[in-house]
């Protein structure tokens, strides 16, 4: 991710998600935050069809958000975002990957549990929008 890909990725993220993070908060894991891995797929066009990001941190791969364009759903590309994030947190020495993801969010969980994500906790009126739960997923990397 570049700070050029910011416009669109802010169009996704706000088109995905109730309390989009904004361009500032993108820009200042891309250029400021060292444990950041910030990641987009391109279509062929060069346009951003997807894009995660997530820090490397204490050992742990920490999926903070991804996101795909709502008319490239289905392509394997959330997938590959989270293929590639385990396969460079495994690289650098991270042993697990965590996320948190709404209960109501079935695709994501579904490919959450396909990847050998597994839920290991639940916190309570998690999300400000709704105060729906978050179940926290774990898995090991190899």
């Amino acid at each position: 991710m570049r700070p050029g890909d910011l416009a669109e990725v802010v169009a996704i993220e706000e088109a995905t998600f109730s309390v989009p993070w904004s361009a500032r908060n993108f820009l200042h894991e891309i250029e400021e935050n060292p444990f950041a891995c910030c990641r987009v797929v391109r279509g062929r066009d060069g346009r951003v069809e997807a894009y995660a990001c997530a820090w490397m941190v204490d050992g742990e791969v920490r999926i903070n958000n991804i996101a795909v364009r709502e008319e490239s759903r289905g392509r394997g590309h959330g997938e590959a975002l989270l293929r590639h994030l385990m396969e460079e947190g495994g690289c650098s020495e991270c042993t697990r990957a965590i996320l948190e993801v709404r209960p109501s969010n079935r695709v994501a969980l579904s490919l959450y549990e396909k990847l050998g994500f597994r839920v290991v906790a639940r916190r309570k009126g998690y999300y400000s929008d709704t105060h729906e739960d978050a179940l926290v997923m774990r898995r090991k990397l190899p």
